[in-house]
């Protein structure tokens, strides 16, 4: 025998191994042992301690427990033995201990109130149950009163008092009309905890005389009504109008006008009051305060913050809610009211005290005898509990003595237990706030062993596998076990063998020399016992010639093949796949012994196929691949789809099948495949053809089940690989007779359209599947995971039932039974519905916001609780906005953007933000009813970014060597602008870029005079604005000093700088200054010619044609200057033609930078005149530019009579 010790030390695993034989009892392993064993009793099911029954159904107070053997059942009330015999009204359950009161035939359950004890008992012990308190449920009526009606001055407080009558559990109270409407509630009017009615201020539409308090008694599922209330509410312009009707002119009448009022706390009074909670439960604190404007609450815990995911604002934040309580919330909660006149404030003590909960609860205790034990019991509260111990429902100081049993506290120690040392324990944690009772039993077992395992069992393993030869066992003390080989062998040893805590043996190679027989051996002090398994080795299976593969041509013949070699004394089975997949259901699919053979293979035989050999101890496979390929070309054959089957015939009929046979159509030179059979139901969908089967080309006759109540007619078309044929003639009718239902609804759901009902929708069976007349449906719900029973309606054929009054957003378990005047369909299957939705409670707390950059930032928040939901969690939706630009310090209308963010995201990511400047936001929780109140709006900022491009750049007042720049500060600063930068180069006719130039210009600046530039060139401008981030986008142009001072025009002429760099760049180069020269000496040696003959006197023919036909736009030169005269119209303001500078925009039409003498032309050839004229050369010339030296009365020179046409 083993030392005896405690159990934390060597007995240990003794003691947990038969915990786990007796726990296992439950679960009958071995029959036999359990029959054997005895257990003290155990309480397994009772009823609640705070039992409220309905008083008009029959009181059912439970007790079961198990043990061995069963226990036999007694119950006190109120103290004293309980006498079930002699009350007809009492019986009790068979092989239970429930008690079932009959009310329902003639008894009274007030006669039953008390509190009643149940006691299980055998010869191991006793166990008892909690004192269970039976009281029925009250819903008294209310007491008749005279209820005068309230006159109430416009913006006074008004309380309208409820006063429910008290009931058992209290009722739960609401304020409707006589609509049975909810009457609107605010922050100016809301219902207090007691059911009051308060007003902060009283409004002229709070007028009305059906204030109604309504006292819902859940439990009895009654409501009571108080008699209505009448509110009048008297406006200052109607009771000046009645003041001054009563009075005479000379009197001083007149009421004050509505006054603001600071607040004033309706409830709770005085400036401080406690509260006592105990741990576990809601903390509710409330606040409503009078005060005109309407005051608003806020609640704070002095020397603390008010617990995250715990705290919830109830009733427009007049009531504090803290759920799941503990010692921690203890303390004061201050709430104030606050409007624009002033403050109030109250304080209220909170103290959290604790019914007593388990630290460590007694645990059952299995031993051996001479074993040592304890059994421990620690519960803590607050005050801490008094701990007391029973035996046996008995309290122990006056039990009978047990010499191995010590109490010290809150432990017992067993030492040197003997049998008689079994007993049921009660463990009594109490105080002031309630108590805990458990019950944990000590059983003493001295049993010799016993081998579970059966006798001469036989294992089969396959070679060089692990074998596992089982010895469960059982015995008190716990028994040794060894293992033996062979009748006079040693015992076993070794590497080679592993021995398991559960007796298993494990061989982990198994070779053919381990067959054998093999001895287990079970013993303690009380006995020993053997038991003989066999082992068995296999030779394993093998595929000796494995299929190999194969390219078919189309309508060949594929064969493969799969040999095996396998145990003598094993029945090997032989599967084959295709694709992992059954074959086809084809019968040109042949199975032999060791072979698979194709016939007539077509492209779909295509695949992997695959031999599975399959022993009871070990399964092999091979697979190889077919490949059809075309055959070799044959002389053209015209395929079609089949005729359609004739000679429709129905044989064999029965009430749920009939025998269809039919003669197939011409295939059309294509196989036919399958057949198609269709049915109508003459009765429910007359001229409606359904699918019904299909079979193979091959097979003409069908077995076709039936349903009950249809009118059948069947039709047959055939397929094959060209299409379908026309459906067949019908078969005659054949009518069903009538049945109960063979299938429920489907799609049966339940989903809450309001967050009081709950909505059950279905799919209706179709005409065919009611299997008889009179098709109603059984509606049935039932709360899930309440002790509820079913609630039942039976319905018309209609698809939807509305269950009202229900709770908000609470799982339901719905059923939905098809019935007709045959009977029921079978029990449907229960899916989980919800009801209705409500808004979300809460707003999510612990909002954060990370800016990333200037245009992106991360907001965080911590999920709301699930309870608060009070629907399907859709997600959270961030609302945020634009305050102000930092920059400009200027608001604007403010556009609000939401982002959600799906399911239960804690964080997102806000884009497309605007540097610089102030955001707010607020996250949203969101159902499917909508969206929770807001969190507390965030502010944060983005930092600075990257400027936009100046608004404008223009460039005037160009001269020969300076250029005036100004510009517009950027549309988007994006930041403070800390400079801009000019950065220019000039542009040579080649259109090449000279070297850039580089200036910093501050702020501040607008315009800039440029210097020093060089004349009649071209320049490029890039100009953009910076911040401390860097620079920003930039803008550019170009423009051109001109020439000489002569050459400035005037801006209402808008000479384009394009054309104007375009013709000074030409006039400058070699070539060009050459051709002027000759052509001004040209023109000279003309004007010689022509002034020569003038002087002669006399007209000549062209002179006589010029007067004849004069041109209005043609001038001629002035005698003052010996100039040619300019282009005009009779106004002056004609625009330019072609030749002219561009427009003021700087544009420059292709055209007119086309270099040719014939552009100069008004749409003639530019020829000489007869008199030696170039009149093509000036016409539509309107600008002059004299040369310099103008002064001079000399004719200009050729080319600066060139540059006039510039």
């Amino acid at each position: 025998m083993m030392k005896k010790m405690s159990i934390p030390t060597s007995k240990t695993s003794l003691v947990l191994f038969l915990c786990q034989i007796i726990s296992a009892l439950e679960v009958p392993l071995d029959s036999k042992l359990l029959e054997e064993l005895s257990q003290p009793p155990t309480i397994t099911q009772q009823s609640p301690k705070d039992y409220i029954v309905d008083p008009r159904e029959n009181i059912v107070i439970q007790c079961e427990a198990k043990g061995k053997p069963p226990p036999s059942f007694s119950w006190t009330r109120n103290g004293t033995h309980f006498d079930i015999d002699k009350d007809a009204q009492v019986t009790m359950k068979p092989n239970s201990g429930t008690l079932v009161i009959n009310i329902m035939n003639g008894g009274k359950a007030e006669a039953y109130e008390g509190v009643y004890q149940c006691t299980a008992r055998n010869e191991r012990g006793a166990a008892i149950s909690n004192n269970i308190v039976i009281r029925p449920s009250r819903s008294p009526l209310w007491t008749k009163e005279k209820l005068e009606p309230n006159h109430v001055r416009e913006g006074d407080s008004l309380v309208l008092h409820c006063r429910p009558p008290v009931g058992l559990p209290p009722p739960i109270i609401f304020w409707m009309d006589n609509a049975f409407q909810r009457l609107p509630q605010s922050e100016r009017v809301s219902q207090g905890l007691n059911g009051d009615l308060y007003f902060s201020n009283v409004q002229p539409e709070d007028t009305r005389e059906d204030y109604i308090c309504y006292a819902r008694f859940n439990h009895t599922q009654t409501i009571q009504q108080k008699q209505p209330i009448s509110v009048k509410v008297f406006s200052m312009d109607s009771l000046n109008d009645t003041i001054a009707a009563n009075l005479s002119d000379t009197d001083i009448y007149g009421a004050k006008p509505v006054t603001e009022r600071q607040p004033v706390l309706l409830t709770p009074t005085g400036s401080t009051s406690t509260k006592v909670e105990l741990r576990g439960n809601v903390l509710l604190l409330e606040c409503i305060a009078a005060g005109l404007p309407t005051p608003v609450i806020r609640w704070i815990k002095e020397g603390g913050e008010l617990p995250a995911n715990r705290t919830f604002f109830e009733n427009f934040k007049k009531t504090l809610k803290i759920i799941d309580v503990s010692e921690a919330d203890s303390g004061n909660y201050k709430c104030t009211a606050r409007n624009t006149l002033g403050s109030v404030h109250h304080v209220i003590s909170v103290t959290v005290k604790a019914a007593p909960y388990w630290i460590t609860a007694p645990r059952n205790l299995v031993l051996s005898p001479g074993e040592d034990g304890t059994l421990i019991c620690r519960a803590n509260g607050n005050p801490k509990p008094s701990i007391s111990w029973l035996a046996n429902g008995v309290p122990i100081a006056i039990a009978p003595e047990d010499p191995s049993r010590k109490v010290d506290g809150d432990t017992i120690i067993f030492s040197h237990v003997q049998e008689r040392s079994s007993a049921v324990y009660q463990c009594n944690a109490s105080n002031e706030y309630g108590y805990l009772l458990a019950n944990a039993f000590v059983n003493v077992l001295a049993e010799p062993p016993r081998i579970l395992t059966p006798a001469n069992k036989l294992y089969q393993v396959i070679a060089d596998s692990p074998a596992l030869l089982d010895c469960a066992y059982f015995g008190s003390p716990k028994p040794e076990i060894e293992w033996f080989k062979g009748v006079k062998g040693s015992i076993l040893r070794g590497n080679e063998y592993v021995f398991h805590d559960n007796g298993t043996l494990e061989i982990p190679v198994a070779q053919k020399n381990s067959a054998g027989t093999y001895t287990c051996v079970a013993r303690n002090e009380l006995g020993k016992i053997q038991n003989e398994v066999h082992l068995e080795i296999k030779d394993p299976t093998m595929i000796i010639k494995q299929p190999e593969y194969k390219v078919i041509q189309r309508y060949g013949q594929a064969s493969f093949e799969c040999i095996i070699k396998h145990d003598s004394t094993l029945l090997p089975t032989v599967t084959w796949l295709k694709d992992n997949d059954e074959l086809p259901d084809d019968e040109r699919f042949l199975v032999g012994k060791d072979n698979l053979t194709i016939m007539n293979v077509t492209d779909k035989d295509d695949g992997t196929y695959t031999c599975i050999v399959n022993t009871t101890l070990d399964s092999v496979s091979a697979s190889a691949v077919l490949t059809v390929v075309a055959a070799p070309p044959t002389p053209a054959i015209i395929y079609a789809r089949p005729n359609p089957p004739f000679d429709l015939e129905l044989t064999g009929q029965l009430e749920r099948s009939v025998e269809l046979s039919w003669i197939p159509g011409d295939e059309n030179n294509s196989p036919i495949t399958n057949f198609v059979i269709e049915y109508e139901d003459a009765l429910h969908e007359p001229g409606v053809w359904h699918y019904q089967t299909e079979v193979p080309g091959t097979q003409t006759t069908v077995q076709l089940k039936l349903s009950p109540y249809v009118n059948y007619s069947f039709r047959v078309i055939a397929v094959n690989k060209i299409g379908r044929s026309q459906p067949s003639e019908p078969s005659e009718q054949y009518l069903t007779k009538s049945a109960s239902p063979d299938e429920n609804p489907a799609n049966v759901q339940g989903i809450g359209s309001e967050p009081d009902n709950l909505v059950i929708t279905w799919e209706p069976l179709k005409g065919f599947q009611s299997n008889g007349p009179g098709l109603q449906y059984k509606v049935s719900w039932r709360q899930k995971d309440v002790d509820d029973e079913w609630t039942s309606v039976i319905v018309a054929n209609v698809s939807k039932y509305i269950v009202s009054g229900t709770p908000t957003f609470v799982p339901y378990e719905v059923k939905v039974q098809a019935l007709n005047d045959l009977g029921y369909a079978p029990e449907p299957s229960e899916v989980i519905g919800h009801s209705g939705e409500d808004l979300p409670m809460v707003a999510p707390g612990n909002v954060q916001v990370h800016v990333i950059n200037s245009t992106l930032a991360k907001v965080h928040w911590d999920p709301v609780p699930l309870k608060t939901v009070r629907g399907h969690l859709q997600g959270y939706k961030v609302y945020y906005w634009k305050v102000q630009s930092l920059s400009r310090r200027s608001r604007r209308h403010v556009e609000k953007k939401i982002l959600t963010f799906r399911g239960n995201k804690t964080f997102g990511m806000l884009p497309g933000l605007e540097p610089y400047s102030s955001y707010k936001l607020n996250v949203r929780v969101v159902n499917g009813k909508g969206e929770g109140p807001a969190s507390p709006d965030k502010v944060f900022k983005t930092p600075e970014g990257v400027p936009s491009s100046p608004s404008f750049l223009k460039i005037t007042n160009p001269t020969l060597d300076s250029l005036t720049l100004e510009w517009g500060s950027p549309t988007h600063p994006n930041g403070v602008l800390t400079s801009y930068t000019l950065k220019f180069q000039p542009i040579n006719n080649t259109h090449e870029l000279g070297p850039l130039v580089e200036i910093r210009i501050p702020a501040n600046e607008s315009s800039l005079i440029l210097k020093n530039l060089n004349y009649s060139t071209r320049y490029k401008f890039y100009f953009n604005a910076q911040t401390s981030v860097g620079s920003g986008s930039q803008i550019t142009e170009e423009a051109v000093t001109i020439m000489d001072e002569a050459g400035i025009l005037h801006p209402a002429v808008g000479a384009g700088k394009a054309m104007a760099s375009r013709q000074v760049d030409i006039a400058t180069q070699g070539w060009f200054i050459g051709l002027m020269c000759a052509v001004a000496l040209l023109i000279l040696i003309l004007l010689i010619v022509c002034f020569i003959r003038r002087n002669k006197g006399g007209k000549y023919p062209v002179k006589e044609k010029e007067d004849a036909h004069a041109d209005p736009e043609i001038q001629p030169m002035k005698e003052d200057d010996g100039t040619f005269g300019e282009y005009s119209d009779a106004e002056d303001h004609k625009p330019l033609k072609k030749g002219s500078r561009t427009p003021s925009d700087r544009t420059v039409k292709k055209e007119d930078s086309d270099d040719s003498l014939v552009d100069y032309g008004e749409g003639v050839n530019g020829q000489f005149n007869e008199d030696g004229s170039f009149i093509g050369q000036y016409s539509g010339k309107k600008e002059k530019e004299p040369a310099e030296g103008n002064e001079s009365s000399e004719a200009p020179s050729p080319v600066n009579a060139m540059n006039s046409f510039v």
